[in-house]
């Protein structure tokens, strides 16, 4: 399972404001993968933009969802931005970055799905969305590796990583139950979450 089915169902069990990020939704994210060097801007800046403006909404919670539940992190774009923007754009798009940032909302928590190449691959393949056909394992080692890094170095909120690559939520509910379970007592700084330390 992955972050989009997550957030699903943790804004149901704890009847929050869901808040998705829906790839498709970004015209520029085709033209991306076609010509990467030409639209690695336009793509970063509208999901910047996006983002903000759901953000925004967490402001306007009300008595009945007091809680918001998402499928990213607000920083997190800025992963993608480090590898696919020149050094100039890199620098602009900090600039649009550290002016909108001090109205985003800092969440309680942030957990981080930290999976395995192979399982990634096999999740693309099984989306199978067509611009996502030339995405190579050595793109997603990349990939996988800067996530790494930004959350090993990451201090902003408290901090879960899940071990996800041995989980399926899906079809076996106590995997769902245990994570769940990691919920009660939430970490204050970072912690390190794997099924087999549950015994699930």
């Amino acid at each position: 399972m992955g972050k989009t089915r997550l957030a699903s169902i943790l804004g149901e069990r704890f009847n929050a404001r869901l808040l998705l990020e829906v790839p498709e939704e970004n015209p520029f994210l085709p033209l991306y993968y076609e010509d990467p060097d030409r639209y690695a801007f336009q793509t970063q800046v509208f999901y910047l933009l996006s983002r903000y403006r759901q953000q925004q909404e967490v402001h306007q919670l009300d008595l009945f969802q007091s809680m918001a539940v998402a499928n990213y992190l607000f920083h997190r774009d800025r992963i993608y931005a480090s590898l696919t923007l020149s050094d100039d754009e890199l620098a602009l798009y900090e600039h649009l970055v550290d002016a909108v940032s001090e109205n985003v909302p800092r969440p309680d928590l942030v957990i981080y799905l930290q999976n395995s190449v192979e399982n990634v691959m096999r999740a693309i393949r099984r989306r199978d969305r067509g611009y996502e056909r030339v995405m190579t394992t050595e793109y997603v080692s990349r990939l996988i590796d800067a996530y790494n890094r930004f959350f090993f170095h990451y201090t902003q909120t408290p901090l879960l990583v899940v071990q996800a690559a041995n989980l399926d939520f899906v079809h076996r509910p106590n995997d769902l139950e245990a994570l769940l379970g990691q919920l009660d007592s939430p970490p204050a700084g970072t912690r390190h979450y794997s099924p087999m330390s549950v015994g699930t």
